[in-house]
């Protein structure tokens, strides 16, 4: 059961819409760093957690619902960019952002640009996108909820991460100070969102938990390449040496090392193609 206060989580605030500026944040609804992922990955996580203590479950909850906010904050930025803005404001943005205009314009059919403006007016009415910032639809093939609270802490450190990055380019990419303003509070946040997982893995053994699932006996799998750095340089050149290839592993379970890899199976041999497969007389035949 959720509730809704009309008001917004933070002031949003656009004194000089920017229409190139709106088709940028929606990389920040609808990418694979954005809001909507993170908000349906800590759904999903919670919905699906299981454990005696349900902390975690509350704890996911809380932060997805709370990501709901940041959709309607940047849902609303993209269409506050895009309230009474001509096409010749998007001209002059991106001649006032050479970067910008190398990435979003320059280097891309000019249709592609004006295209996504198009696809404001006609699907949305000058609105946001359930989409990134090229228009594609955001489909969920990069939440990540599987079931095992430590992997999913991990995932979520990597989702705030990402999402940070952006919200730093888009910090630095945006001229409006209001647009500045609303994306230090999300930066903010997602300062917060990586230490209270990092925080939660903390408190599920850290390092001690690993290797995820830690309820899997290690007993039982080839432990000769449990913590070896297996190198690949073509002239037979040793790995560079690091902390991953020598001294104790993190989990305090063994000894990293390194070597050079080597093939240890066969060449693959494949049986003859099916009849009716489609394959050539002679592959059937195992003439070739």
């Amino acid at each position: 059961m959720y509730f809704h206060d009309k008001r917004l989580q933070y002031p949003v605030r656009v004194e000089t819409p920017d229409p190139l500026f709106a088709r940028q944040l929606q990389q920040a609804i609808g990418g694979v760093e954005g809001e909507i992922r993170v908000c349906l990955q800590y759904f999903f996580q919670a919905w699906g957690a299981r454990g005696p203590s349900p902390k975690y479950r509350d704890m996911l909850l809380h932060t997805a619902t709370e990501e709901i906010g940041h959709i309607e904050m940047l849902a609303t930025a993209v269409a506050m960019n895009l309230e009474n803005a001509p096409l010749t404001l998007q001209e002059s943005a991106a001649e006032a952002h050479p970067i910008v205009n190398a990435v979003l314009g320059g280097e891309r059919p000019r249709h592609v640009v004006e295209g996504m403006l198009q696809r404001h007016i006609l699907s949305t009415g000058l609105a946001a996108l359930p989409a990134n910032s090229d228009g594609l639809p955001f489909d969920c093939s990069h939440v990540y909820a599987s079931g095992n609270l430590a992997a999913d802490m991990y995932a979520n450190v990597t989702a705030e991460a990402t999402g940070r990055v952006l919200a730093v380019r888009l910090f630095h990419a945006a001229k409006d100070p209001g647009m500045k303003d609303m994306l230090s509070f999300l930066i903010a946040r997602d300062t917060m969102h990586q230490q209270q997982w990092l925080a939660a893995i903390e408190e599920l053994g850290g390092a001690a938990a690993l290797p995820i699932p830690n309820s899997f006996d290690q007993a039982q799998e080839k432990q000769e390449f449990s913590y070896v750095f297996l190198g690949s340089e073509r002239g037979g050149e040793p790995p560079p040496a690091g902390r991953f290839t020598s001294g104790p592993s993190l989990d305090g379970n063994g000894s990293f090392s390194m070597r050079q890899n080597a093939p240890l199976g066969q060449e693959p041999m494949l049986g003859p193609a099916q009849p009716n497969s489609g394959a050539q007389i002679e592959q059937i035949s195992a003439q070739v």
